[in-house]
């Protein structure tokens, strides 16, 4: 435990110390959002901010992981997996959001170009998975003893929640400081659970551990980062930052064997897919009638007249009242 909370507290200071480097070279550069003109229209305000801030938690959590991780004692190298997840997805967005910079546009890649190399990675990212001796296609179920094998399945099962995880993080981070902050919760949850399951046995687990230091790291850089991307803004973590924290969550979660919980950990996530699919499903149905004011649901909470401050305060209490309850089941 110790060692977590030296890694989180690394890694909050060097988010803290690396953003005033950054962000300004970022400005220097010209690196500035373009507002989709369909969008809410408080949203305006926000045009030219500074965009790609998610450069700031990728370097600081990377740096601290690598400064705690045991090298030595770890058979399955989790860690390393966790690492392509997400700078795998981290470089998918940043020529996202380079596009968008160069060409002064909110849309980059057109979704076919997005989806594309995610399903690549994913499935790559799948059949490593599954071929892992300390991985394999055994999930286990929350709150029991029980574990599930989806046999050849699971490389499609992974796939489509890969895809899926990476994507609701993008489009939850529409509000500043929603997506970090309601990700620093999960990946402080998903620290403490792989903590847990790394002494179940009555010995250190030096891969399950490591999952741990590197989710602490993550938790840890995301706290830093808030700092910058509160209401107002001074940075938008852009599609590199949301995308690098869809594919470090699923793989956490891929590398413990605990996907069955990320619908209660990452429930914000999964509303804003959710959301958005009813949206376009309503519309087509109903002939152009909506179901929202505008998806995903945060958007329909704005445009309803309640603060963004209020709305992100509302989703982290939701988050971490859904963590409590998942390590409930770990608690012993």
């Amino acid at each position: 435990m110790q060692k977590l909370i030296f890694t989180l507290l690394v890694s909050f200071a060097l988010s803290m110390i690396v953003g005033p480097f950054i962000i300004p070279w970022l400005k220097r550069l010209k690196v500035g959002q373009t507002i989709n003109p369909f969008g809410p229209k408080s949203h305006v305000g926000k045009q030219g901010t500074t965009t790609m801030g998610g450069l700031v938690f990728i370097a600081a959590s990377v740096i601290a992981s690598l400064i705690f991780i045991d090298y030595t004692g770890a058979k399955g190298q989790f860690v390393w997996i966790q690492l392509l997840c997400m700078l795998s997805f981290a470089l998918i967005g940043f020529v996202d959001d380079y596009i968008k910079v160069v060409k002064r546009r909110s849309e980059g890649l057109t979704p076919k170009q997005k989806l594309f190399p995610q399903f690549v990675f994913a499935v790559g990212i799948s059949m490593i998975a599954y071929f892992h001796p300390m991985i394999g296609s055994r999930l286990l179920v929350p709150f029991t003893k029980h574990e599930i094998n989806l046999g050849i399945f699971y490389i499609p099962f992974m796939v489509v929640v890969i895809v899926g995880v990476v994507n609701s993080a993008n489009l939850l981070d529409g509000l500043d400081g929603l997506c970090a902050g309601s990700s620093m919760i999960d990946f402080g949850t998903f620290a403490l659970i792989a903590l847990s399951l790394s002494a179940a046995n009555g010995e250190i687990d030096a891969d399950l551990y490591n999952t741990a230091i590197f989710s602490g790291a993550l938790c840890g850089a995301l706290l830093g980062f808030l700092r910058f991307n509160t209401y107002p803004a001074s940075v938008i973590m852009g599609d590199v930052g949301s995308f690098a924290v869809g594919g470090a969550l699923v793989g956490a979660a891929i590398v413990t064997r605990l996907t069955l919980i990320l619908p209660i950990i990452a429930f914000a996530m999964m509303i804003s897919s959710i959301s958005d699919i009813l949206q376009v499903l309503y519309i087509r149905c109903t002939h152009g009638r909506r179901l929202f004011r505008m998806a995903p649901l945060h958007h329909h909470f704005e445009l309803s007249g309640i603060p963004e401050t209020k709305i992100v305060t509302m989703y982290d209490i939701m988050t971490a009242l859904l963590c409590l309850l998942a390590l409930a089941g770990f608690a012993g």
